[in-house]
């Protein structure tokens, strides 16, 4: 059963198109991540599927539904925290028990239930302002579990938080999923698209590709990366590296680049050399699998993701 079924869908701003004909359906209980940059559209389309935001054209459907007629059954969860810091994070999901019409015995239970399901109950009476980057967003998660949710749209959930509560969020995730609850997940992270069943790649408001993450991996053709790790950065290091790589483009990345070519064994010992004639060190060489960010760059010409 389609939990998003999604047609045509358009949405423009007087003389912007923000999005342009999107087609995309999401299965019941399925783990999927629409992966982009910054301004690729990834918010407008969630916004849209959410009620927050109108269509201009095209057609939207839940679980076979209008939007507006299944919008209790969408839990969105934004990148910015919500929750009041001045609460503990029982008074927080006991306000948002309120807001739904439980009361009581009922609501209590139902809080207690829920902080144990993000295993938050023993940190229940703490502020909020006092939770970890990790624990927020786990209580903001929680506000989305209440019954009758079956979508769970996360917006960017994993920005600032460390490997470890990343790690505990996404098996928070696991979790949430076996009770068949279909996951929308709005990430420029490469790495957190690959947890996901299905990836759908949005670019200037277009999906360029769609698949499961090894098949977008497998189609794109991409052989060799190579990583080169560098001292510093600079216009005339890229230079030298595109040489090397297929269509020459480079991958900038935290430490250095990313070079994309058929044979790295080849290739190696030629970008040391090339490297070392312009006076740069390679701190660091090796030749890895593509990710889902190689497979972006390769489709768009784009880095998924700013560096800074």
């Amino acid at each position: 059963m389609k939990a998003i079924h999604i047609e045509n869908l358009t949405k423009q701003y007087r003389d912007s198109v923000v999005l342009s004909g999107i087609d995309l359906s999401v299965e019941e209980g399925e783990f999927f991540a629409l992966m982009g940059p910054n301004g690729s559209g990834k918010t407008t389309l969630v916004s849209i599927i959410s009620t927050v935001v109108a269509a201009t054209e095209g057609t939207v459907e839940i679980y076979g539904r209008k939007p507006e007629q299944a919008k209790d059954l969408i839990a969105y969860v934004p990148q910015e925290n919500f929750s009041s810091p001045l609460l503990s994070g029982r008074e927080n999901l006991s306000y948002f028990a309120e807001l739904l019409g439980y009361s009581g015995r009922t609501a209590k239970e139902l809080v207690r239930r829920t902080l144990e399901k993000v295993d938050l109950w023993e940190e229940a009476e703490k502020k909020v302002a006092k939770y970890s980057g990790g624990m927020k967003k786990r209580l903001e998660v929680a506000t989305a579990l209440f019954p009758g949710t079956k979508i769970l749209i996360l917006d960017e959930p994993t920005t600032g938080l460390d490997p470890s509560a990343r790690r505990k969020f996404f098996g928070l995730i696991d979790e949430i999923r076996e009770e068949k609850t279909t996951v929308f997940l709005i990430t420029h992270i490469g790495a957190d698209a690959e947890l996901a069943g299905r990836v759908g790649m949005i670019d200037a408001g277009r999906i360029v590709a769609q698949g499961a993450p090894d098949e977008l991996k497998a189609s794109s053709g991409l052989g060799d990366v190579i990583s080169v790790e560098t001292e510093i950065k600079n216009r005339r290091i890229s230079d030298t590296l595109s040489g090397f790589s297929e269509n020459r483009k480079v991958l900038e990345t935290e430490l250095g680049y990313r070079v994309y070519c058929s044979n790295a064994d080849a290739a190696t010992p030629d970008i040391v050399r090339s490297l070392d004639e312009i006076g740069c060190r390679a701190t660091q060489m090796e030749t890895i699998k593509p990710t889902l960010e190689d497979v972006f760059f390769h489709l768009t010409g784009k880095a998924v993701r700013e560096v800074g």
